[in-house]
């Protein structure tokens, strides 16, 4: 396939609090925490075992890091002893729609990602 030219309108510039921003909210375990609490917000206990992949620590670490950035709020509940609860904010809410785009763009070209891989590896 020939290379063609490309012009400045057929770049995008990814700045460094886009990136930084990106790699902490579009990781792996965000996105499955992500998961877990548009359906209900969760503990800590539930989402380990609604990920049972996630270890205690990454777990801890992926929530801190939504909780800062806005996506993700802690709930204190009033029971003895005292519990925390997890919730997916109002700014949370909206990674919904680009998250879906970004999934049926995958699903849409799987099949010629999987090829591309396939040929990689045998070369």
């Amino acid at each position: 396939m020939p290379d063609t030219p490309q012009g400045p309108e057929d770049r995008f510039e990814i700045a460094h609090p886009h990136r930084e921003l990106l790699d902490q909210v579009l990781d792996k375990w965000s996105l499955s925490v992500l998961n877990e609490l548009c359906e209900r917000p969760c503990r800590f206990n539930d989402l380990r075992r609604a990920i049972p992949a996630v270890t205690q620590k990454s777990l801890t670490a992926t929530l801190r890091r939504l909780e800062r950035n806005g996506i993700v709020e802690r709930a204190l509940l009033s029971s003895r002893p005292v519990a925390v609860e997890y919730r997916i904010t109002p700014l949370g809410k909206t990674m919904r729609p680009p998250v879906e785009v970004l999934l049926e763009w995958a699903a849409a070209h799987m099949p010629e990602i999987e090829r591309a891989r396939r040929a990689f590896d045998l070369a």
